[in-house]
């Protein structure tokens, strides 16, 4: 691989799907299983060939996206070298990387923020490597877009929604491309053309501008392909990663830990090391963030931000924003489903 590569992380848009969660923050910045979604789709590259030869670039939309992603980043990864391009304007994916247009010299990868992969990315060391599409191969890929290939693997073009389930390779939202200028050139002609829909230029048109071009591409299996796009499908995803989680995690109790304070969990279970917890049962799929108050409760299969209190109150399936409090009659009654954003209050009593 050469010395540098770009990955490119669009990141911008409302996120609607996601709120209440995302009035208060980012989608790249909602918590999962104990990190960011931001910190998990960073770490999917820890295969990289060289990942200190990569410079991240992060485009936003203003905003809480601008308030909030650049200092996180800096805190949390003075060491990277990250650079950060603002989409005014939702114009769509190609326009968001026409923004980025400085950044598109040699190698780029190109991966969207809701985009959580586990993936095999050393592939990217070989010599006179093509375009790839990332793929994942789904029963029903009538929602997604699907990558078309020939008989010899050649990807011939990409279909938004097909209409026939026969062709399961869906595309995750991760790309390589060898020369970041033919995109950018594509991207250029699509835009000059009015390649767009309902006023927005997407990369799936791009792409097939490029195919069109004699583009080489093939098609690369991903191993999983996790969704951070709604709160249903992030708590699946939080299901997914607790499961996998290492057994010690910076500043999160470890099983043998949360024995030794008393504290009654099922695994998987994230719990950071800064909450106090009294009288609850915690677990299974609960991921608990720092400095959360949390007594005479059970919590399962929910996120809890970084902050919450929770009293007297069982939950299952809920997502609870930062800061929030929570307080309901007895811990023994049925479980409640939550969505609340953050530094909310709610009294079930």
């Amino acid at each position: 691989m050469p010395n540098k590569i770009s990955l490119i992380i669009p990141a911008a848009g409302w996120a609607t799907r996601m709120r209440p969660q995302t009035w208060t923050k980012p989608k790249p910045l909602v918590s999962v299983a104990g990190r960011t979604v931001l910190d998990h789709l960073l770490d999917s590259f820890h295969t990289l060939p060289d990942p200190q030869a990569v410079e991240t670039v992060i485009i936003y939309s203003p905003g809480v996206g601008a308030e909030q992603i650049p200092p996180y980043m800096k805190e949390q990864y003075p060491q990277s070298k990250v650079s950060f391009v603002l989409q005014p304007e939702m114009k769509g994916q190609a326009h968001a990387l026409l923004l980025a247009r400085q950044h598109l010299a040699g190698p780029v990868i190109v991966c969207f923020s809701d985009t959580l992969l586990e993936a095999d990315f050393s592939i990217l060391g070989g010599a006179d490597v093509p375009c790839i599409a990332w793929v994942k191969t789904v029963p029903d890929p009538r929602r997604f877009g699907v990558a078309e290939v020939d008989e010899h693997g050649s990807v011939t073009r990409l279909v938004e929604k097909p209409i026939s389930d026969e062709n399961k390779r869906v595309v995750v939202g991760c790309y390589y491309f060898p020369e970041g200028r033919d995109l950018l050139s594509a991207i250029e002609e699509q835009i000059r053309s009015g390649r767009s829909m309902r006023g927005e230029y997407y990369l799936t048109e791009t792409i097939n501008l490029m195919l069109e071009r004699g583009m080489k591409m093939r098609t690369a299996e991903a191993d999983a392909w996790l969704d951070t796009g709604t709160i249903e499908a992030t708590l699946e995803t939080n299901r997914h990663l607790l499961a996998r989680l290492p057994a010690s995690l910076p500043d999160y109790l470890d099983e043998q830990a949360c024995r030794k304070l008393g504290l009654k969990i099922v695994p998987p279970v994230a719990i950071h090391a800064t909450s106090i917890i009294n009288q609850a049962t915690i677990g299974p799929n609960a991921s608990i963030g720092a400095g959360c108050i949390i007594s005479n409760a059970r919590v399962a299969d929910s996120i809890l931000e970084a902050g919450v209190t929770l009293q007297d109150i069982a939950l299952q399936g809920c997502f609870i924003g930062r800061r929030t409090v929570v307080k309901g009659r007895r811990a023994e009654d049925p479980p409640v489903k939550l969505n609340l954003g953050d530094d909310c209050s709610l009294d079930l009593k």
